[in-house]
């Protein structure tokens, strides 16, 4: 499922002019090009590789990412796509559970199509898996776990419901993407929780 959302992705960009790569991503502070950079970095990265860019990081996580997007973000977007397909199939990982991929694919893959007004139907288990573990992990680490303890999040796409409180309703994707700390369209998600997700 992971190497399926990066080549979706891989396809997605191909077309772009150089423009379009500039384009601000919902992960704030970062351009598309930017994005593409961080996932070419966390699929080279390796359980050791993460250790070590952590400790030279001094464990400050969005310096290691700023790091990394600096070392993968190429003098040209062409360049960056060529490096993007070329650890497309790549299967190391940081010392984290699997479904951890499927959460940088799928929530990099919407901070990315989102601005530049691209969509893609994502297959429904690989966004219910990323739900869930991002449902399973601490804040700290970009989680929410501690947001379910406050909320009850309701797929109205597929039989899910996670957490206990106030309802949070929406398709699974409009949840990750909530969860994941993401402005979506007001539309997307509705009910009495929706206010402790900001």
């Amino acid at each position: 499922m992971v190497h399926a959302e990066r080549t979706a992705l891989i396809q997605d960009l191909a077309p772009l002019g150089d423009e379009q790569w500039n384009t601000p991503s919902l992960c704030d502070g970062w351009t598309v090009h930017d994005v593409a950079a961080h996932l070419v970095d966390t699929a080279r990265t390796t359980r050791l590789g993460f250790v070590s860019g952590m400790v030279r990081a001094r464990f400050d996580f969005d310096r290691q990412n700023a790091r990394g997007v600096a070392r993968e973000r190429a003098a040209s977007p062409q360049e960056t796509l060529e490096r993007l397909r070329r650890v497309a199939s790549r299967r190391s990982t940081p010392p984290a559970p699997l479904d951890s991929r499927l959460v940088e694919e799928i929530v990099h893959g919407e901070d990315i199509r989102r601005p530049l007004g691209l969509s893609r139907s994502y297959p429904q288990e690989a966004v219910v898996r990323a739900l869930r573990l991002q449902t399973r992990t601490p804040a700290s680490f970009g989680g929410a776990k501690e947001l379910v303890s406050r909320v009850r999040l309701s797929a109205t796409d597929t039989d899910l419901s996670i957490g206990r409180g106030p309802e949070v309703r929406g398709t699974a994707l409009a949840l990750l993407l909530t969860v994941s700390g993401r402005r979506i369209s007001p539309d997307e998600v509705a009910g009495p929780g929706v206010p402790l997700t900001r």
